[in-house]
């Protein structure tokens, strides 16, 4: 395969990493990171999994690495700007503070290069089962990680056979139609908080499923994650945004291409142009 170039942006935007849980894409994210450079640098929440982290301890080396990584950046002269989720709450304690050259806060508006303001923000005060069941979102946490660790084993089997990563989770979530109703409210929910606030669209993560919808008169772009579809957001310096699918065979993709699959395992051979 050709090695993919090198790309700068205005904004990169990463969510859901979900650092310190096995489910975590560290090594696509790492692979991602090599070869995307911005000037400014959103974290919008569940980067570090806090909930996991307090019951069973997993750090390996690679988690560590993508957090050096995302330093590094920060020392080249990137501006890290870092907005909590529910899974890495403990940061809220933090919010208007500064560490390692990142910056914490709650939420943030973002002006993009042709002057639109975004609301980025993770999303989860807008799901009503992390504000007002939490024991509920806990144990449907403890459902989405035995899904993972399945995952888990099901992708070594695929490594092995030459075939690219693959989320068992993601096709599932997408064949339940409970699922797709809440990710539409989920939508909706956020948009008409933007809207209220004047905004011009709405940037944020939460519910791992990235998306882009622009209708002129409003944006919703939501992240995506690094546990099951591997993705960034990024805006170039007209202004335009992407979301990249990064996988190891086949690197950068269009989200529309990569959208089809969805449904399907990816067969080795099926690759984009990076």
């Amino acid at each position: 395969m050709a090695e993919p170039a090198q790309r700068h942006f205005r904004t990169m935007f990463l969510s859901d990493v979900h650092l310190g849980t096995r489910g975590c894409q560290a090594h696509l994210l790492l692979d991602f990171l090599r070869y995307h450079d911005a000037e400014t640098v959103y974290l919008v929440g569940d980067i570090v999994d806090g909930w996991r982290l307090r019951r069973n301890w997993y750090w390996p080396q690679e988690h560590n690495d993508v957090v050096q990584k995302l330093l590094r950046k920060g020392r080249r002269g990137a501006r890290i700007i870092y907005v909590p989720g529910n899974h890495d709450e403990f940061l809220r304690d933090y919010i208007g503070t500064h560490f390692g050259g990142v910056e914490v806060h709650e939420e943030f508006i973002h002006e993009s290069a042709t002057g639109e303001k975004l609301l980025v923000i993770h999303g989860d005060r807008f799901d009503i089962v992390v504000r007002h069941a939490k024991w509920l979102a806990h144990f449907g946490d403890w459902a989405y990680i035995s899904a993972l660790n399945i995952n888990t084993g099901l992708n070594v089997i695929r490594r092995k056979l030459g075939f690219s990563y693959w989320s068992l989770s993601a096709w599932a979530k997408m064949k339940v139609k409970n699922a797709v109703n809440f990710m539409g409210a989920f939508q909706d929910a956020l948009a008409n908080e933007a809207q209220r606030r004047g905004l011009d669209g709405v940037i944020c993560g939460h519910i791992h499923h990235a998306k882009f919808d622009d209708d002129q008169a409003f944006k919703y772009i939501n992240v995506g994650d690094w546990v099951e579809s591997c993705t960034a957001v990024v805006e170039d310096q007209n202004g335009s945004f992407e979301i990249i699918k990064w996988s190891t065979l086949g690197r950068q993709r269009p989200l529309l291409e990569a959208a089809a699959e969805e449904t399907e395992p990816e067969k080795a051979g099926d690759r984009a142009a990076a």
